[in-house]
């Protein structure tokens, strides 16, 4: 049986790998129970990793896993099947594909069982994001990976690779792999591909300062920037990574 601070942060962690694929940071769960310090949010993970509702994945310092949700929650569904983020890991196939086009249905056989056979999607990853000091501008496509279908929500989708450490804080590192969503707005809060001054773009947590815009970085090495309206475009939203161990 779960203390309900230890219900609280479970479910907050489950509500935002549902939204985002991403889990939240070790501030943003100690600001959404009401904790005084981190050390609190600390032990609240342990006991449910002692539970087995929760797993922190190998060599990542942040990054959470739910396994299951209290029976009160989902009666009957964690011995049916556990309950997975958008986060997958493994190598990144390689392909052909157009660029920016909607993700078409193809199938791929699941390893160790001649007999499953799993729908994936496949999207163009269009080049290299910067999660740090901005880069060039997305690029055109390289190759083309396939994901599982249900972390593409509608919409034209693609993939970039990140380079660099300024989201850290909300899961995403150098290395990883991450699938956006086309878009041209978004709310206060979300993750986003901005292009800035039609020229470098990155991903950075999205905010509104009065009439400008703030590019909010993961990571305390790095400041907010803050710039015009007119210099920011929305390219797109973060819905998911692919990690490579």
């Amino acid at each position: 049986m779960l203390t309900r601070k230890q219900h609280e942060l479970l479910m907050f962690i489950h509500e935002r790998l549902k939204e985002s694929g991403i889990p939240p940071s070790f501030d943003e769960m100690k600001e959404a129970l009401d904790l005084a310090s981190k050390s609190g949010i600390h032990r609240l993970i342990t006991a449910l990793e002692e539970r087995g509702f929760i797993r922190r994945l190998p060599n990542r310092a942040r990054a959470l896993e739910v396994l299951r949700l209290p029976d009160s929650i989902a009666p009957g569904l964690n011995a049916a099947r556990k309950f997975s983020p958008s986060v997958i890991q493994g190598s990144l196939g390689q392909g052909s594909l157009g660029r920016q086009i909607k993700p078409a249905p193809s199938r791929m056989r699941a390893a160790g069982n001649d007999d499953d056979v799993v729908a994936t999607v496949s999207i163009p990853v269009m080049g290299r994001i910067a999660a740090g000091v901005p880069i060039d501008a997305i690029q055109h496509q390289t190759h083309s990976i396939s994901v599982p279908p249900d972390m593409i929500t509608g919409g034209t989708h693609y993939a970039l690779e990140v380079k660099g450490d300024s989201m850290i804080e909300a899961g995403i590192f150098d290395g990883d792999t991450v699938i956006i969503r086309n878009a041209d707005t978004a709310q206060p809060g979300e993750i986003i591909v901005a292009l800035v001054d039609e020229e470098e773009a990155t991903l950075k947590r999205f905010r509104r300062k009065g009439a400008s815009i703030a590019l909010e970085a993961a990571n305390p090495a790095y400041e907010t920037r803050i710039f015009g309206p007119d210099r920011v475009k929305v390219q797109g939203k973060l819905v998911g990574l692919i990690r490579r161990y």
